[in-house]
């Protein structure tokens, strides 16, 4: 069995750290992408991720050093790693996953970037122009994606 290596990620916006971290990734084996689900973004970062969960999985496995992408919470246990069969999270330094720290593999982060940042510069710098409150326009986006996408998981959640 290869080595199975996993990246947590959000994916709300996708930049260049993201993929010179997979990259390093692939160097430790196969990588499965734990993809954070759109309820636990709205959770944790609070807000509604512009693009559904199909939508960034399906950007995430076009990626060559992606051999998987699953469905994950936020927060990464050990439990879930053994669920995916993945012997190693590989993360930034700013990790507050609990993980054991024997199967971390961390590494800094690219420098001066983030997702986070970006919006924030591009609100400021008003390249991104919300006539109204920006979270209602995701939420708004977000619907009409999953409206647009029937037969999609997100779709039956949101209507259950």
């Amino acid at each position: 069995m290869s080595t199975r290596v996993m990246v947590d990620m959000s994916v709300t916006l996708l930049h260049h750290g993201h993929i010179r971290l997979l990259k390093k990734a692939a160097e430790y084996g196969e990588v499965v992408v734990g993809l954070a689900t759109d309820k636990d973004i709205e959770k944790y970062k609070g807000h509604t991720p512009l693009l559904t969960w199909e939508y960034r999985k399906e950007i995430m496995e076009s990626i060559r050093y992606v051999s998987e992408v699953v469905a994950m919470p936020y927060i990464v246990t050990d439990a879930l790693l053994d669920e995916h069969d993945v012997q190693f999270l590989v993360h930034g330094d700013d990790n507050f996953n609990t993980v054991s720290k024997d199967r971390m593999i961390v590494f800094p982060r690219t420098p001066r970037i983030s997702s986070s940042m970006l919006v924030e510069h591009n609100r400021q710098s008003k390249f991104i122009k919300h006539p109204t409150d920006s979270d209602y326009v995701a939420k708004t986006l977000y619907e009409t994606q999953v409206a647009n996408n029937p037969g999609s998981r997100t779709a039956h959640q949101t209507r259950n």
